[in-house]
């Protein structure tokens, strides 16, 4: 019996998704021990991306040489370039782009963010990271895989990780929009990571939702990001609690 293997979309809820609290006092997340030193606050930005229009046929992958990865899946797996479900589209990048005070500083999570290899593919595809935190790559299939970072702000990479179980461990220095991930061996495989100097990022799930928590009032411009689609920006005034919904929608004629 083959089983089906869904690309993992993680929704990063800003900093990993731990509860934050406010001010500028050192604060501490439950699931990654952050510590804080820039302003934090109360108040929660959650939205959806929309997207208008016919959804694209994502290609279709021939892993007729990698049997392994090929009987993960029921029927041709494809490459999920766009993930759009009842016009909701996920894998988008949403981040405050500007807005926070001058000279604020937010230490990393001391919890990594795991970058999988499943199925030939890699999960999750699109992802944040902070200047600074740990990006454990992991290879969880039972061949050779090759991950190769293609950034142009920060120093790239490319290790090779031949067995199952492997792990290897990278870091960002600089503030990237967006950081590639590739595979030498197969080359269909993609990744994506937006590397920020704050928590205040998250990915669309595959409903189209997202959510940011953990800002301190203010006016902040929201850039959004996806691979094939371009950016969108929206400008959102943030109360000192309470949430704030924003829209995004994209179109395949205006990426």
């Amino acid at each position: 019996m083959r089983r089906v293997l869904v690309p993992a979309v993680f929704l990063l809820f800003a900093c990993a998704g731990g509860d934050q609290g406010g001010g500028a006092a050192e604060s501490e997340d439950a699931a990654g021990g952050m510590t804080s030193t820039g302003p934090m606050g109360q108040a929660t930005v959650s939205g959806m991306v929309r997207f208008d229009g016919a959804a694209p046929a994502n290609p279709t992958i021939d892993m007729s040489e990698e049997p392994t990865c090929a009987e993960k899946y029921e029927g041709p797996p494809t490459d999920p370039q766009a993930v759009v479900n009842n016009g909701m589209l996920g894998n988008v990048f949403v981040y405050v782009k500007s807005g926070l005070p001058d000279g604020a500083s937010y230490s990393p999570p001391s919890t990594p963010v795991v970058l999988d290899q499943e199925g030939c593919l890699y999960h999750p595809r699109v992802f944040g990271v902070m200047v600074g935190q740990t990006v454990e790559i992991r290879n969880s299939d039972a061949l050779l895989h090759n991950i190769k970072a293609v950034p142009t702000a920060n120093r790239g990479f490319n290790i090779s990780q031949p067995q199952a179980g492997m792990t290897t461990n990278r870091t960002f220095n600089t503030a990237e929009i967006m950081v590639p991930f590739e595979c030498n061996v197969h080359g269909w495989m993609r990744a994506y990571t937006g590397v920020t100097t704050h928590p205040f990022y998250a990915t669309s799930g595959e409903d189209g939702a997202f959510t940011i928590q953990g800002l301190p009032a203010g006016e902040y411009v929201l850039e959004a990001w996806h691979e094939l689609f371009g950016t969108r920006e929206t400008t959102v005034t943030v109360p000192e609690s309470g949430s704030v919904s924003v829209e995004f929608t994209f179109s395949p004629s205006a990426s």
